[in-house]
């Protein structure tokens, strides 16, 4: 095998080349920061009169499709009448969340809290319940030591003095009655005054800044009025920019935000508020793995959770928030306060690091046999599953800076298993370096068929096919590669029956859209999958903007099923693809997926952002 290596620098350098706002950052704003970056969880809560009839909160009205009468008469059947605030507190700590966020007004305008502004519409004065629902909430937040979050509405579609009233009805111009636009202002800012100095909140997460501008909005006026009350406030990007960290909202980055401080706030099924019909729910596993995605990003999932107006929470969102829980209660010091992790050049899979990169973590979502790290210059000087102290890992680090790390007797977790890989000091990793060169006469006899498999993957992955020329046919059959005493005949078996992903194809997807290797047929609309050992869960593809024809297991043909989350009708921002990998259907060498595209693969590597329309 050979490999020519180039530039070697450290870690910390390379990472810092993701970045550009972390160098402008202030050191007063870092430390500000500090408990969000490392709170890596947070729950977020939408509850309020929309969950009486299961409909989407303020859009329904705004959107026509429910009048604004027949919208409010939900106040009557708001009970909350098995609300237990401590519960959820309970709840969402044993999540393993550090933070809550909850919606103390939305868009409709409707106060969970006794606001005493003007002509302000309150659960407590106008709703069934008749009674505070905010403050016995933030009280058991801070007693269980969570911090408390509050979400809050610039837009107030109810109010009389705000212009807009639904998506075709305006009251007035704001040009034309500065008056009343100014009587809003006060009248948002009156609500903010009381939220802070009853609340103390340590975050404050707006909304709806799309309807006006930051000097119509009055933001800095805004800025400085909660500064008054807590200097450290943090607060979202949603005040035309003034904020501290980005929100993008339902769709996982492919490429992680430039800014240090994200999160990504995440619908468990596809709505916010309580909806009963709606059951398409992710599953634990996919929440799991989404956090970890995240993780190795650098950022906060903000998960999302929506009440019943009697103040129960749905059954499924417990069971994925108990899941949650027992998978950060088992791997803590691979969660909190750990960095973004190695470029996908360096692994083929998610990661992380400790704060001091003194500890690396990896994220297997599979069970397998192995696993390779390319480029790390600094060999570790212990490595463990996290969990598993019976775990077996042997370590092979050769002289071209691979580091392969072989599992033996390993209790792989159910979702997502943490490796953790211990330094003396932050590792070196080689940046621009060429990838690992091997031959096919080597490959062919290598007497690990996996490893054979692997590479041959590797090399196609990094745009190096090892079979072109080779004898290959395009199905597979009367092959004329050259063979010798030591060739491996289940290696040739496995070319053999995956030659369709390995004839003629190219370099697949760049990093973030799949946790692992990939090719392209040569007309570019077959996409190549490599699956390696057993899945926890389904596939999952980001960011394909693509229709998908059929989905089938190469070299055997079974069909499989997928299903696409989060993708909105009216935008062009892709959702989520899970496909269905049965284990019966899984090669024990490497399974290979065939995804066949309704045109040329199209990506989306744009930033995600809020999204600020809900049709």
């Amino acid at each position: 095998m050979k490999i020519s290596l180039t530039k070697a620098v450290f870690l910390g350098l390379v990472l810092s080349a993701y970045t550009t706002d972390a160098q402008v950052q202030t050191v007063d704003n870092s430390k500000k920061m500090e408990w969000f970056k490392n709170a890596k969880l947070g729950i977020f809560i939408h509850w309020g009169i929309y969950s009486v009839n299961g409909i989407s909160e303020s859009w329904s009205f705004f959107n026509n499709y429910i009048n604004h009468e027949s919208y409010m008469k939900q106040l009557n059947g708001f009970s909350a009448s098995k609300y237990q605030p401590e519960q959820w507190a309970n709840l969402i700590k044993e999540s393993g969340a550090k933070y809550a966020v909850i919606t103390t007004k939305h868009h409709d305008g409707i106060a969970l809290w006794n606001s005493k502004a003007e002509n302000a519409t309150t659960i407590p004065q106008q709703s069934l319940a008749k009674k505070d629902v905010l403050s016995p909430f933030v009280t058991a937040l801070k007693k269980s030591g969570l911090k408390t979050g509050l979400y809050f509405s610039l837009p107030d579609w109810s109010h009389p003095y705000y212009d807009i009233n639904t998506r075709t009805k305006k009251r007035y111009e704001i040009k034309d009655d500065p008056k009343r636009w100014q009587n809003f202002i006060s009248y948002y800012q009156s609500q903010l005054n009381e939220l802070s100095s009853q609340y103390s909140p340590d975050l404050l997460w707006f909304d709806g800044d799309w309807e006006h501008t930051s000097e119509e909005w009055k933001a800095p006026q805004t800025l400085g009025l909660l500064k008054k009350y807590n200097p450290n406030i943090i607060i979202n990007s949603r005040l035309n920019n003034h904020g501290d960290y980005d929100t993008p909202e339902q769709g996982i980055p492919v490429i992680p935000p430039q800014n240090p401080y994200w999160e990504l706030c995440y619908t468990m099924n596809d709505s916010w508020g309580f909806q009963p019909y709606d059951k398409a729910y992710k599953t634990p596993n996919m929440i799991v793995r989404t956090l970890a995605d995240v993780i190795s990003m650098g950022g906060n999932l903000l998960l999302d959770i929506g009440p019943k107006a009697n103040g129960t929470i749905p059954e499924e969102q417990i069971e994925i928030l108990k899941n949650l829980g027992r998978w950060t209660s088992k791997n803590q010091k691979a969660i909190y306060e750990t960095t973004r992790g190695i470029p996908f050049e360096n692994y083929k899979g998610k990661s992380s690091f400790s704060t001091s990169k003194k500890s690396l973590f990896l994220y297997l979502e599979e069970v397998k046999n192995f696993t390779k790290i390319y480029g790390l210059v600094t060999k570790p000087i212990s490595v463990k599953v996290i969990g598993d102290p019976s775990a077996v890992i042997a370590m092979d680090h050769n002289a071209e800076k691979t580091l392969t790390l072989n599992f033996s007797n390993v209790k792989f977790d159910k979702d997502v298993t943490v490796v953790e890989l211990t330094f003396d000091i932050p590792p070196v990793f080689l940046n621009n370096f060429k990838t690992e060169e091997y031959s096919l006469p080597e490959t062919l006899d290598n007497t690990n068929t996996q490893e054979a498999a692997y590479n041959i993957a590797y090399m196609l992955y990094n745009g190096n096919n090892l079979l072109t020329s080779s004898g290959l046919t395009s199905d597979g059959l009367d092959m004329n590669i050259r063979k010798t005493s030591k060739t491996n005949p289940e290696t040739l078996q496995w070319i053999s029956k995956h030659a369709e992903a390995l004839f003629e194809t190219e370099k697949g997807l760049p990093s973030g859209h799949y946790s692992g290797m990939s090719a392209l047929s040569k007309d570019k609309q077959t996409l190549y999958l490599f699956v390696e050992g057993a899945p926890t869960g389904p596939i999952a593809l980001k960011g394909i903007k693509n229709g998908i024809s059929r989905i089938r297991v190469v070299g055997e043909g079974t069909m499989l099923s997928h299903t696409i989350y989060n993708k909105l009708y009216w935008s062009d921002r892709p959702g989520i693809i899970y496909i269905d990998l049965p284990k019966e259907k899984l090669d024990k060498q490497m399974t290979v997926i065939a995804v066949l595209l309704n045109k040329p693969l199209e990506l989306y590597r744009e930033s995600v952002g809020a999204i600020e329309n809900n049709l």
